[in-house]
């Protein structure tokens, strides 16, 4: 048998992280920051800028493109190359610069992305996510040794991702959401579960966040949950979603009601989507 000595094989990981559900104004995956996490075309608005930051210790690359994303009832994304029916992608009408960043530590820069209007647009929402794919640094043959030359290696080389939704709309569109199917879960004696569906009807999509208060018989109310940046896309017509709630002191979830609202995230204007109450028993 021929040894081989001295190879080591390289194996790319690539990691995609759609940035939908992190509640915080700054998307972060590695050392990559960008702020904001989504971008809206809407009204008479033509351009945005999106800020990346490197919050690491070492010089960091970043090639930027656009992927297509379905997403499932679950809230989980599938990568596809044809939209499905009912869906638009956004890329075709939209340009971004520079297409490449290269971040020393502690570095910002910002990505210019501007929205063509198109004759060909019709009335709805279009949507893509652009895409920050790290690029792996690349080491020059015999740099690398291994500790036996009889043996071989593999390198596993993760390279990270972070993808935001960028979302543009044309004319007037309508939506209307509503909470169906709730259910609380309370077999587990230290982790109830709140099971709710999300139902969406019209023409856009909607993003928001929900909050959880538990009630009691004398009107006192606690707040037991609450979940930021909650979307479901177009086409999608329901996303089923489950959260744990916490048990504060004094909370009986043997009793009272439950009040769940899903409503603007907290830099938009305060608008309650949809509300429900449950009674416990």
């Amino acid at each position: 048998m021929q040894v081989v000595k001295g190879i080591y094989f390289k194996v790319l990981m690539v990691a995609f992280v759609a940035i939908l559900f992190i509640p915080c104004e700054l998307a972060a995956q590695g050392d990559l920051l960008i702020t904001p996490r989504r971008v809206v075309f809407e009204g008479n608005k033509q351009s945005q800028e999106l800020t990346l930051a490197n919050t690491g210790q070492d010089t960091a690359r970043y090639n930027v493109s656009f992927v297509q994303y379905r997403m499932t009832e679950s809230g989980a994304f599938e990568q596809i190359e044809v939209a499905d029916s009912g869906q638009f992608f956004a890329d075709k009408y939209l340009r971004f610069f520079p297409r490449s960043v290269t971040l020393a530590p502690n570095e910002a820069q910002v990505v210019r992305m501007q929205f063509r209007r198109m004759p060909d647009m019709q009335q709805g929402e279009y949507r893509s996510h652009v895409y920050f794919r790290a690029v792996p640094k690349e080491t020059a043959l015999g740099e690398e040794t291994l500790a036996d030359s009889t043996a071989i290696g593999i390198r596993l080389i993760p390279i990270f991702g972070i993808t935001i939704p960028i979302i543009i709309r044309v004319g007037e569109l309508d939506l209307k959401v509503d909470l169906a199917d709730i259910s609380l879960d309370t077999k587990s004696d230290t982790i109830p579960n709140l099971a709710v569906t999300f139902t969406r009807s019209g023409d856009k999509s909607v993003y928001g966040d929900m909050t959880v208060n538990w009630v009691s018989g004398k009107g006192e109310s606690v707040e037991v949950g609450v979940v930021r940046g909650i979307a479901v896309y177009t086409p999608n017509k329901l996303r089923r979603f489950t959260m744990q709630l916490r048990k504060p002191e004094g909370v009986d979830y043997s009793k009272g009601k439950l009040v769940v609202r899903y409503q603007a995230p907290n830099d938009l204007k305060p608008e309650v989507y949809a509300e429900r109450e449950i009674v416990l028993q």
